[in-house]
């Protein structure tokens, strides 16, 4: 065996390698991973805003019963 056999072994191994990448990563059964894994950068801002809502919701309601003590 000489270098060029050697050589051309190996880019066959690695056009193998880069085929099979590609049909897993579009693979059908891989969609609902992706998807999931795509949708978390946005996970962070979801949390973000449902603590601000109970922030703005629990302030709310601490002024409210602070004005009916005032009140009474």
């Amino acid at each position: 065996m000489d270098i060029n056999t050697i050589r051309g072994l190996a880019t066959l191994v690695a056009l193998v390698a880069f085929l099979s990448v590609v049909f897993w990563a579009y693979s059908s059964r891989r969609k609902g991973d992706f998807d999931e894994a795509a949708a978390l950068p946005f996970a962070d801002d979801q949390q973000e805003r449902a603590e601000n809502t109970d922030a703005t919701a629990s302030h709310r309601e601490t002024h409210k019963n602070s004005q009916k003590r005032g009140a009474v």
